[in-house]
């Protein structure tokens, strides 16, 4: 299991400390591979698979993307597959939207997903709702991803979580992937679904390796999308997560579980649709609950879970009511120790837990 060590690194006039976290191995044969080489592994292998799939987006091309996702891609499939665009999201968004209607599978980067709200148009009403407006007759099977959520010293404009936005629409699915599986593996099933999913990466998470087994490392697997998965058994309380979160609820339970608490951590993986069955199994296992986000707290993926959970039969086997971990309701500040103080920390989810526990 993932596990926190602080090193103490010592120079002639400074003391600092770092923070590294080991990665689960597994006993199988496996490789190290970054959240970044995953994705791009991912949109290499379906581009090979399928002639129909083309990537467009700011700076993909010839420049690699702008966090690398797309390193080396154009040089295999040259500009007819792989797509520099002006920086304009409303633009591109439509023209992609429109090649998906034309019967082709595109991908649509968007640098950062602060900036789609310049395309939400063409996301929701375009994408989202032409199924059901065409009676079935029209699908749109297009991929919107790029990197959400609060990343490190960009401030209000370029940190917010777009899960609970695009998760309210109908029409659409949204992904959220946290390790270099997921990623891999939700990227290949967004790919080749037919219809419009919204793919929320993880700037942060980008350069973070994790173990892959073999059979991950198929061209042919894929990971369900809809489809949550247990990251860790436990029978004291259940954590509910995605995305970098999922992380930081594991190094939390790492750390209870020398306190004697053993948490269940669900990896949610899919924002809509939700799997509300292995969360409803996992609360009436363990009798509690407590849910864990990066994005604001009203009407967020935490509020929703908890109202279904309510609402279904896991509500009476709840011993407490379910807690909320989640960013602050404030537009992120710039100041890092701001910007610390406004996203969920491992000893948040700890003292959620212990609350929650009564302990």
């Amino acid at each position: 299991m993932a596990s926190l060590r602080w090193i103490v690194r010592s120079g002639k006039n400074a003391v600092s400390v770092v923070l590294r976290r080991e990665i689960h191995r597994t006993s199988s044969a496996s490789l190290q591979v970054t959240v970044r080489d995953a994705l791009n592994q991912a949109m290499d292998e379906e581009l090979e698979r399928d002639d129909r799939v083309f990537l467009l987006g700011e700076e993909v091309a010839q420049y690699d993307g702008a966090y690398k996702v797309s390193r080396g891609l154009w040089k295999k499939y040259g500009d007819k597959r792989i797509i520099d665009t002006p920086i304009t999201e409303m633009g591109f968004a439509g023209i992609a939207v429109g090649a998906a209607m034309a019967g082709l599978r595109p991908i649509c980067e968007f640098m950062t997903f602060n900036f789609s709200m310049q395309a939400i148009d063409q996301v929701i009403n375009s994408a989202a709702k032409t199924y059901y407006m065409s009676a079935g007759m029209q699908s749109v099977p297009i991929v919107f991803r790029g990197p959400n959520g609060a990343s490190a010293g960009v401030a209000a404009q370029h940190s917010q979580c777009f899960a609970a936005w695009y998760g309210h629409c109908p029409g659409l699915k949204v992904v959220s992937p946290w390790n270099s599986e997921d990623a891999r593996g939700l990227l290949k099933s967004a790919i080749r679904d037919d219809n419009p999913v919204v793919f929320l990466e993880n700037e942060l998470m980008y350069g973070v390796a994790f173990d892959m087994p073999e059979d991950v490392l198929s061209k042919d697997f894929t990971v369900p999308i809809g489809k949550a998965k247990v990251e860790r058994q436990g029978n004291h309380i259940t954590l509910v997560s995605h995305s970098r979160m999922v992380g930081f609820c594991l190094d939390a339970a790492a750390v209870l579980a020398k306190e004697g608490i053993e948490c269940e951590v669900i990896n949610l993986r899919t924002i809509r649709p939700l799997d509300v069955e292995t969360i409803e199994a996992s609360v009436m296992k363990t009798n509690h609950l407590v849910t864990v986000e990066g994005g604001w707290p009203q009407f967020g993926v935490g509020a929703e879970i908890c109202a279904r959970i309510m609402e279904g039969p896991a509500f009476n086997y709840l011993d407490a009511p379910a807690t909320r971990v989640t960013g602050v309701d404030i537009p992120m500040p710039y100041a890092k120790i701001l910007e610390d103080n406004s996203v969920p920390q491992i000893k948040d989810i700890m003292f959620s837990v212990k609350k929650t526990l009564n302990v």
